[in-house]
């Protein structure tokens, strides 16, 4: 049966996927870069974004593995933009250029409609403002079959955790104290809401922690 899954979810050894004060300078929060540390220097990553080979290992495979039989995505707003409220325009169009990495249907999470919009390479952007069921509904219609991969932020992996909808998760356990930020499991009981830990595993930047709902 297709997934629902997140996969490369870095986090913080004090608990934070996300720095605080995301804007267009930061888009991943003040000090949040240092997060992903682990994927940049990845063939993976690299290829994705014209930069050469990378590097391969355990970080490239398990960042590799996480675009495997996707059909479609899920994204909270602040993953495709920094513009809050109402959208002004139609000019911003991601953080990504013409050519997003997605190469699949991405539904975006809002409260605000705007048209979908359509990008090279396959990406197409889908604006949801009926809630995080209906992006669900819609994006495994999209994917046809295949898995649906959750890319965040922190807010839209707690909704979709606290719903119990998530089916695998993978998390990047980065080096780093961040301090401050958006806490991921803050209130989150993962247990009584039916996760476990299936395996961990040490690359070279981070340490990867595979989580799965148990089975029945």
């Amino acid at each position: 049966m297709p997934k629902l899954r997140v996969h490369g979810f870095a986090v913080s050894l004090d608990g934070f996927g996300a720095g605080p004060g995301q804007s267009l300078e930061h888009p991943l929060g003040v000090r949040g870069p240092e997060l992903m540390q682990w994927f940049f220097p990845t063939r993976t990553f690299q290829r994705m974004h014209g930069g050469g080979d990378g590097e391969t290992g355990v970080d490239d495979a398990i960042a590799a593995r996480g675009f495997d039989d996707i059909g479609a995505w899920i994204l909270g707003r602040n993953m495709f933009g920094p513009v809050r409220g109402p959208w002004p325009d139609e000019s911003w169009r991601g953080w990504w250029g013409e050519e997003p990495p997605y190469h699949v249907p991405a539904f975006v999470l809002t409260q605000h409609p705007r048209a979908p919009l359509h990008m090279a390479g396959g990406t197409s952007f889908h604006f949801v403002t009926g809630g995080i069921l209906d992006a669900l509904e819609r994006a495994r219609e999209a994917a046809g079959g295949r898995d649906v991969r959750l890319g965040g932020g922190v807010a839209t992996v707690r909704q979709y955790l606290q719903a119990g909808l998530v089916d695998e998760l993978h998390l990047a356990l980065a080096p780093v104290l961040l301090g401050r930020g958006e806490a991921l499991f803050a209130g989150l009981d993962l247990d009584a809401l039916g996760y476990e830990c299936a395996r961990v595993e040490a690359g070279e930047r981070a340490t990867h922690l595979f989580l799965r709902k148990r089975p029945d």
